[in-house]
């Protein structure tokens, strides 16, 4: 089973140190500078991971454990029915997801399943304590007048706030990049939301504390770049953040262009506290050690 050989890889490098590793993840040790050891100490990025992630080497009571044990807080990206066990072990649920990016209120022909799906979502979340649902624009379409699909979003989004509001929960509205063409996780040509600064046009003409924004900093990166001056200038409308290595939505390492620990301390000196979620599709050989790495690199 793929997800035992990867335990037992980390489980060998944890017993023997760089000596267990193969060379093709000695080279990554040294690449990422990783303590193998690794757990986090100082807490202030509240760090949770999307689990769709890892879905091809955990389920998602797996990969909870691999979290608990590295010190991460919460989850999300998982399907509900993995709530109850993901709580029993110690983690929050950070996130939950509802009708995905394809299918948006930008387009009339998805209100209807768009609404539901949200209030569903709100429902969802107010029942495990979790505080954001996800939403998106949508996919452009055919015949397509951007004014009218923008207040088509705003105006759906409002019909829903009233449920949120009285959950206490909070819609955020994930900008995604349009301009990475190489796989459908790794970017999304064709999607409404790829201007971060329209994205908080649209939040501020919801005019709700309930509906902000999902800052992706590897989406931003690839369509808006100017990342730091954009946390500080969006800091009132920012309520969750996600992570990724650019370019290729890969680890958190040396190989990518983004410095995160700027970023991370300049989400600090907003007055940030909520969580930040790690969502790097991983390459390496062992998939936790990535993890164990971003985790560290986080944990400013």
């Amino acid at each position: 089973m793929t997800s035992r050989r990867r335990f037992l890889t980390a489980t060998s490098l944890l017993a023997g140190g760089l000596a267990a590793a193969t060379p093709e993840l000695r080279a990554q040790l040294k690449r990422a500078d990783v303590d193998p050891n690794f757990v986090v100490k100082n807490g202030r990025i509240r760090q949770s991971i999307m689990g769709w992630c890892f879905k091809d080497h955990f389920n998602a009571v797996e990969l909870a454990r691999h979290c608990k044990a590295i010190g991460l807080v919460a989850m999300e990206g998982i399907s509900p029915e993995f709530y109850p066990e993901v709580k029993k072990l110690g983690l929050e649920i950070s996130l939950v997801s509802s009708h995905g990016f394809a299918k948006g209120p930008c387009n009339p022909e998805f209100h209807d399943e768009v609404v539901a799906k949200l209030k569903e979502s709100i429902a969802i979340a107010a029942g495990v304590g979790c505080k954001s649902v996800i939403t998106f624009t949508g996919m452009r379409f055919d015949g397509m007048d951007d004014a009218k699909a923008a207040q088509n979003c705003v105006d759906v989004w409002k019909s829903v706030l009233p449920d949120a509001e009285k959950a206490g929960v909070t819609l955020v509205l994930e900008h995604l990049n349009s301009r990475d063409n190489t796989h459908p996780m790794k970017g999304h040509p064709g999607y409404f939301g790829d201007n971060v600064d329209f994205c908080v046009d649209l939040i501020n003409r919801v005019g709700s504390p309930n509906f902000k924004l999902l800052f992706d900093i590897y989406h931003v990166s690839i369509m808006n770049g100017d990342i730091i001056r954009r946390i500080r200038q969006y800091k009132d409308v920012i309520g969750h953040y996600h992570t990724a290595g650019n370019p290729g939505r890969a680890e958190l390492d040396n190989t990518q262009e983004i410095n995160y620990p700027p970023i991370l301390e300049a989400i600090l000196a907003t007055g940030y506290t909520g969580y930040v979620a790690q969502e790097f599709i991983p390459t390496w050989d062992d998939p936790i050690l990535a993890l164990r790495q971003a985790a560290q690199l986080c944990d400013i």
